[in-house]
């Protein structure tokens, strides 16, 4: 069965994954048991450090493999490379000015709840998430009506 998760990284770890057109991503080398447990057919969605946005979800396309060259480049720790790789597809992509706000998610989402509104931020420490099925499909009927709002403009 299909897992759900959630990747926070900042704006360059983001940018580099859209530069390549959402084809491969890469969690932080500190995420290894996580990371292998994600499978082809997962989702995962980004979330985007400093602006506190969700702007995209894809899809698994590939088990994770462990490389060690260097493709994403982090400001804040210019040692990490992002070691644990797997292929992905774009499912929905916003554009920026339409990114969701995570903020009010805390009340929505079941995964939030464990820590207290007023730190909602909490939730998104660490760079891997695993999230309720619930959820996922919350954020996925957010983002494609955020989408097609887009699209109508």
């Amino acid at each position: 069965m299909a897992r759900n998760w959630i990747v926070v990284g900042g704006p360059e770890i983001f940018g580099k994954t859209r530069e390549m057109g959402f084809t491969r991503h890469g969690f932080k080398s500190t995420r290894r048991n996580m990371a292998n447990s994600i499978q082809p057919g997962d989702l995962l969605a980004f979330y985007v450090t400093g602006r506190k946005q969700l702007a995209a979800i894809c899809r698994i396309t590939s088990n994770v493999v462990e490389e060690q060259t260097r493709i994403w480049q982090s400001d804040k720790k210019p040692n990490e490379i992002y070691p644990y790789r797997c292929d992905i597809e774009p499912v929905v992509i916003l554009e920026d000015d339409r990114w969701l706000d995570a903020e009010p998610y805390h009340d929505r989402f079941q995964w939030t709840q464990r820590w207290p509104r007023a730190n909602w931020t909490l939730a998104y420490q660490g760079n891997l998430h695993e999230i309720p099925q619930e959820d996922m499909d919350l954020l996925l009927a957010d983002m494609k009506k955020a989408a097609k709002a887009t699209a109508g403009a």
